[in-house]
């Protein structure tokens, strides 16, 4: 049976679709070689939905959810010099009938570098970057009498890692690079006062008391691809390490990586398969796995050719 809210959410996924067709192209790239700037952008929208009538005998969930994501690059070169930026931003949610809304994807990543060439191929580099989430997150679990319970464990700067590297940058291709820092202090802000319970009184390492914690004497590394494998075929992955000297150990080096594979079907639709896996000593003793699976409409823009 049809309800108010789930006309509402129709209503929501019709006017989106509309929207984003209405805007969507191929990749959009207008020349500018009078520039030293090399910016590109992309942002794209995935929707997914299904309902079934109260007689549905295979059974199912009603739910709708989405995804979305932008990326915006800005890189500047000039003779020795290059600025490099990127905001790489991404939310998901889905809305299942009976538990509400939850969110699946999110993701806030800023970076910032200024290089000065060495050689062809290596820069020194001075970055920093800002790595958070954009909205609380939960933990499910039911209680004695089988009743689910949400418990906070995340949120809006809580965690956020901001860490500044002073090292080195190897860029071979336009499509990877590698960035070597030694010395790379790191700051994690822990912002919300609930996350500090009897159980955990110390949120991802910040002391009961505390809304931040500083490691100063630590080592970063962080790995980028972005190449289109095939024809119509895109790969991109980053991969950052965060060791701190003083707890060098093996099982307390922090590593995430996260992946996106896109396909483009035509001028329109797109399919992606991304996935995030991270080990991060302070959250969990264990690798935290997501992963998903989209159809959706992209727009991309930038002002250069790419190099085949």
């Amino acid at each position: 049976m049809l309800t108010l809210r789930t006309l509402g959410y129709y209503a929501f996924i019709s006017i989106a679709l509309a929207f984003c067709f209405q805007y969507a192209e191929a990749q959009v790239v207008k020349v500018d070689t009078l520039t030293h700037w090399k910016k590109a952008f992309k942002a794209g929208l995935n929707l997914n939905q299904a309902s079934f009538s109260s007689n549905w005998k295979a059974g199912g969930i009603n739910s709708i959810g989405f995804n979305a994501y932008l990326n915006y690059k800005a890189n500047y070169k000039n003779g020795a010099n290059s600025w490099d930026n990127e905001i790489d931003l991404l939310y998901g949610m889905v809305n299942n009938a009976g538990q509400g809304t939850r969110k699946t994807l999110d993701r806030i990543f800023l970076d910032t570098r200024y290089g000065r060439s060495i050689t062809s191929k290596w820069d020194f580099s001075f970055s920093a970057n800002l790595q958070s989430q954009f909205a609380e997150g939960f933990s499910y679990a039911k209680d004695a009498a089988g009743v689910e319970q949400a418990t906070l464990i995340s949120g809006a700067f809580a965690p956020a890692y901001i860490t500044a590297a002073l090292g080195f940058e190897y860029h071979p291709t336009d499509y990877f690079k590698l960035r070597l820092s030694p010395f790379s202090p790191r700051v994690t802000i822990v912002n919300d006062t609930r996350l500090f319970t009897t159980s955990n009184p110390t949120p991802y390492g910040v002391a009961l008391g505390e809304t931040t914690r500083f490691q100063w004497l630590a080592f970063q590394m962080l790995a980028e691809f972005n190449k289109d494998i095939a024809p119509n075929v895109n790969l991109k992955w980053r991969y950052i390490l965060f060791a701190d000297y003083e707890k060098l150990e093996l099982n307390k080096i922090d590593h995430r990586l996260d992946l996106n594979l896109t396909a483009k079907v035509n001028k329109f639709i797109n399919v992606s398969f991304g996935g995030i896996a991270m080990y991060f000593y302070d959250q969990d003793k264990e690798i935290q796995i997501s992963q998903a699976l989209s159809l959706g409409v992209a727009y991309t823009f930038q002002n250069f050719e790419e190099k085949k």
